[in-house]
């Protein structure tokens, strides 16, 4: 093994791979270089847990012949008999590094992936463990076919990228969990925006954009009927009817308000606010339909339905609060008006209320259902509704003697 090689690679690592743009890219740049170097490596894998809703860790994986390939492990796979009688799990929580000599008669077979590797012609095995500075413990593995196994100054190779090959690892992920976790708590865009430096209260911009803004019916009646834990399962299936509709279609969630939802629909410089809104439409018949699967599925008993209102207009996008606990939300008329249209529609006994400025851009997909007062504004407002349900109120009001 080349020493020269091995220190060029850890001082890489010491200053950040910064050549690699990727995490990706830090496991397969260092994988070509040591193997240049004459470290005989078959596979190398580094496993990082992460804080995601639904994702217990990423998994990278680098073979000489494809490169790195990333996968990412859900929390089930905590349940699964082939994690936990594993040797990574085992080292991720002691702390001590596994070696098996697989070429060895005598070896010991004691966790079942051994009998996998030594089938796939593997003939040294080490898992070392990644200790982050928080005191967190991931792992690395390092695989070899090459006779007899490691040399001692391959070991040794190795062992020294364990290290520094953890800083990295560490500072890539803790960018990463930044970036989810602003994600999952105030979305995307918003994140990005927090990321880039906005985040001094009173940073805004002003943007234009399609407004979403619904509301589930009768969520007092449900909380006072409800055991707690059945009330907040409710909630995020009924939560789920609406948020993937909402991002399929090109909008982003910026809030939950008990069982309220906030999201908007931005439009760029460059884009069709025909095609916007037409998404927004989009979203919220196949929001509609979900809810009535829901409700479809959870009986009369819960009566789950929803309200929503669609608006157009400007909002004032950006930080608002006090000192150090701020949020990230827009406010302005417009989201004002369309939060009065969503209570108008229950008013009305309607799911789906949109305003003038919404439906001019929906050609015949709406239709006025009459000019209201809003409390809060100068002029009375013309509400447009969904033709279906304009049909089907009209039935039902015939259908009474």
């Amino acid at each position: 093994m080349d020493s020269a090689c091995t220190k060029s690679v850890v001082d890489w690592l010491v200053d950040g791979a910064r050549s690699a743009k990727l995490p990706q890219d830090v496991l397969t740049e260092m994988c070509e270089r040591m193997s240049a170097g004459g470290l005989p490596l078959w596979r190398a894998v580094v496993f990082v847990r992460t804080l995601h809703p639904q994702v217990l860790g990423r998994r990278f994986v680098w073979k000489p012949d494809s490169g790195t390939e990333v996968g990412e492990a859900p929390f089930g796979l905590l349940e699964r008999d082939a994690f936990r009688n594993s040797p990574m799990l085992h080292v991720a929580e002691t702390g001590r590094e596994i070696r098996r000599r697989l070429a060895d008669a005598d070896c010991p077979m004691d966790f079942p992936i051994l009998q996998d590797l030594r089938d796939e012609g593997v003939t040294d095995y080490v898992i070392s463990p990644l200790r982050f500075t928080n005191d967190e413990i991931h792992f690395a593995s390092w695989a070899t076919r090459q006779p007899g196994g490691f040399t001692d100054a391959q070991i040794e190779a190795i062992a020294a990228l364990v290290a520094p090959l953890a800083r990295v690892a560490e500072i890539r992920a803790s960018r990463r969990t930044a970036t989810t976790l602003l994600s999952t708590y105030v979305g995307n865009n918003a994140g990005e925006r927090v990321l880039a430096g906005k985040i001094r209260r009173g940073d805004s911009d002003e943007i234009h954009a399609a407004i979403w803004l619904s509301d589930m019916r009768g969520f007092t009646w449900l909380a006072d009927r409800l055991e707690p834990q059945a009330l907040v399962d409710l909630l995020n299936r009924y939560f789920d009817c609406q948020v993937p509709p909402i991002v399929e279609h090109g909008g982003e969630v910026l809030k939950f308000m008990g069982d309220g939802l906030l999201a908007i629909f931005p439009i760029g410089a460059e884009a069709d606010p025909g095609k916007v809104c037409a998404g927004a439409l989009g979203a919220a018949y196949r929001a509609r339909t979900n809810v009535a699967d829901l409700q479809a599925a959870t009986g009369e008993a819960t009566d789950v339905r929803f309200g929503l209102a669609l608006h157009l207009g400007n909002v004032l996008y950006g930080n608002i609060g006090s000192g150090n606990r701020l949020d990230f939300t827009c406010i302005g008329p417009a989201v004002n008006l369309a939060a009065r249209l969503e209570k108008l529609a229950g008013q009305l006994g309607r799911t789906i209320l949109a305003s003038q400025d919404f439906a001019r851009h929906c050609d015949d997909a709406l239709t006025p259902i009459g000019d209201f007062a809003i409390a809060g504004f100068a002029n009375r407002q013309t509400a447009f509704g969904l033709a279906d349900e304009i049909e089907k109120r009209r039935l039902a009001i015939e259908a009474v003697p």
